[in-house]
């Protein structure tokens, strides 16, 4: 009885927890710019199934990809046991399920337990991986530091979560020999040789110690997993879902255009529509492009906080491959880290974030005075190319281009700055109506 109000009460917290850092996301998401969301929804349900569900993309690589894909599986099918594991702490039972479904308990729990030694490989692989083999992608410059660990801490947590499966089974196994009234006969495909293996020489006490050791430890690495992964590059293992499901349908070469710009060069090169009425020069100018995240779309802080942190965009790069600055993972990752920081400080309630010091700090009364630009440098995205290597790259549908983008065309547009190489082009556009700036009419070839 007092086992299971513990246990209760610990879920209550947990969860609770849990709900009050699931919502502060969802509200930083929410501090970007509503953007419509088009295109066919068999279309969105294909993504979220092939690309989150079924790891399409991933396959590109393929032994990381199995790798992955066996952590995946065993993540899934570990939930079933959860289940039993929750009826089992409110309720002060032991195996609700053993019983009543009999051999179908057995193979379930073995397959999870099978699927558990191959993820206790493929996490020690991944360990390796990050840490003992030098690959590119993980040794760049923005992966020091809490990325780095934030990475190993997960691989850890796993291996303890591993560990506490196999001691709680393990145990169960020798006990059901000495207690079959109270442990009923499982026989799984693993634990049933390995417990008495290692646990078969301890007496009945110790086994039930640590078998409610490997039980607890099983359920608080849950909950652990469950509150750190807010904060964790691993909130992909939710996010990757409602990413790809709003990720944007277009073609990968496709920008999406500005229609005031658009209008204005089409205007300019005598494309536009004659019966257009002229735009009032007394008219405020509009703010174009983003230079922070109130500027950017939902869909791209969505994406931000979907990020994996994998580097597949960065390690096809064609600008960083050569030297240059631009990482599109880091683009991502600083957009992310922005959107943390200004939520933090909208929840704080401090009168020095509000534009207006008489009105209560909110999105849209917001200034601490400093933006994208105190993240990113502007050499960073001189450099992108606009190749698209990094949204075909991206295992779940993100597309670094477009804030990339947003980036350029606030601080050409808005700023009217730029590198020093890029404006005689824009000046040719703007006073001769073409790319390249020479001495004849751009029609004298219709006049000879």
């Amino acid at each position: 009885m007092i086992q299971s109000i513990i246990f209760i009460l610990v879920s209550v917290v947990a969860f609770g927890y849990a709900f009050v850092q699931f919502r502060q996301v969802y509200r930083n998401i929410q501090l970007g710019k509503e953007e419509a969301v088009e295109g066919p929804i068999g279309d969105r349900w294909k993504n979220m199934l092939l690309v989150a569900m079924g790891q399409k993309k991933m396959f590109k690589r393929l032994i990381p990809a199995v790798l992955h894909f066996t952590l995946y599986v065993a993540f899934v099918f570990t939930q079933i046991e959860l289940v039993e594991i929750f009826i089992d702490g409110i309720f002060g039972v032991h195996r609700f399920f053993a019983v009543p479904l009999g051999g179908l308990y057995t193979f379930i729990i073995s397959t999870i337990e099978v699927l558990s030694v191959l993820a206790f490989i493929a996490t020690v692989i991944f360990l390796i991986r990050r840490n003992i083999l030098f690959i590119p992608r993980f040794n760049k410059p923005e992966m020091t530091g809490w990325p780095k660990l934030d990475a190993n801490l997960i691989l850890i947590f796993e291996l303890i979560l591993l560990l506490c499966i196999f001691t709680m089974n393990g145990t169960d196994e020798v006990l059901q020999r000495l207690d079959p009234g109270h442990y009923p006969d499982t026989h799984l495909a693993i634990t049933s040789w390995m417990g008495p293996i290692i646990f078969g020489g301890l007496e009945q006490g110790a086994l039930e110690v640590l078998e409610r050791i490997g039980w607890w430890g099983h359920i608080a690495m849950v909950f652990l997993f469950l509150n750190y992964l807010p904060r964790s590059k691993h909130l992909h293992i939710m996010l990757a879902f409602p990413n790809t499901w709003y990720s944007r349908l277009k073609p990968n070469g496709e920008m999406i255009n500005m229609p005031e710009i658009m209008n204005e060069v089409k205007s300019m090169m005598g494309l536009g529509d004659p019966n257009a009425p002229e735009p009032d020069m007394n008219a405020e100018l509009p703010e174009f492009g983003a230079n922070d995240i109130f500027e950017m779309s939902r869909i791209d802080l969505l994406g931000a906080y979907s990020c994996t942190e994998c580097g597949r965009c960065t390690s096809v790069c064609p600008a960083n491959i050569t030297g240059k600055k631009l990482s599109p993972r880091k683009v991502v990752m600083d957009l992310r880290d922005r959107s943390e920081e200004v939520g933090e400080n909208i929840r704080s309630g401090n009168a020095e974030f509000a534009k207006d010091d008489s009105q209560p700090v909110s999105a849209t009364n917001y200034d601490d005075g400093k933006n994208l630009w105190d993240f990113i440098s502007r050499e960073e995205i001189h450099a992108c190319t606009t190749c698209n290597a990094c949204v075909e790259a991206c295992p779940i549908l993100i597309n670094p281009l477009e804030m990339i983008m947003k980036l350029r065309r606030h601080e050409i547009l808005t700023e009217a700055a730029g590198p020093q190489d890029w404006l005689p082009l824009f000046n040719s556009i703007e006073n001769q109506q073409r790319a390249w700036s020479v001495g004849t009419s751009r029609t004298a070839w219709a006049e000879q």
